[in-house]
């Protein structure tokens, strides 16, 4: 059993580390046209890339991951929805959205992935759709990566109520802080203009 796994595994690396590596236009695309430094992590689910033996790469998948490995790299044509292993969700979003045969494609066009994966797709729910995120080279699966003034107006609106309500709650507060003040400013100068008069009386 373990001499079959290892020999699965070896020509996973031999048929997928080519394939794996062989792309670098879309991250090239990418750094040079955000001016930030990406690395394998915008598609995969280790930073590092596909191969390795570390946790989300090749040579960490079991013999189950390694059939879904191989069924995802035959999804060439969209819609078949592929759980493949080595990639995280935008990775095979990507693929369930355009199929592997347009985006070996778009190897020599990177700019007009954003195009083919449409605006719809916003896997962080940050409010920056996926495509817009690859070309900004920010983090298509961390809500706390995008755009600074686009996450700031998202979480603004969505946030709305919760901030009038605190500003409610606040302006009450120091409305009624001085209401009270007032209050006890009133009753100090009462007290001091009875003085008098309680003085004659003794």
């Amino acid at each position: 059993m373990n001499l079959c796994r290892g020999l699965s595994i070896s020509m996973g690396f031999c048929l997928i580390a080519s394939w794996a590596w062989a792309y670098p236009e879309f991250q090239q695309y990418v750094q040079s046209h955000s001016g930030r430094t990406t690395n394998c992590a915008m598609c995969h689910k280790h930073p590092d890339g596909p191969t390795g033996l570390k946790p989300g790469q090749i040579g960490s998948l079991s013999e189950e991951e390694m059939n879904q490995l191989n069924q995802a790299r035959a999804a060439f044509e969209p819609g078949k929805n592929p759980h493949n292993p080595i990639l995280n969700e935008f990775g095979n979003k990507i693929i369930a959205t355009i199929g592997k045969t347009k985006f070996l494609e778009l190897r020599l066009h990177p700019q007009d992935l954003p195009s083919a994966l449409g605006q719809d797709s916003d896997l962080d729910h940050d409010g920056i759709s996926d495509a817009d995120e690859y070309v900004a080279g920010t983090h298509p699966v961390d809500e706390s990566s995008g755009i600074p003034f686009r996450l700031f107006v998202h979480n603004l609106k969505r946030y709305a109520f919760h901030i009038v309500m605190i500003a409610l709650a606040t302006g009450a507060g120091v409305y009624g802080l001085n209401a009270l003040l007032k209050w006890f400013d009133l009753v100090l100068h009462r007290g001091k203009a009875d003085e008098p008069e309680e003085a004659q009386r003794a």
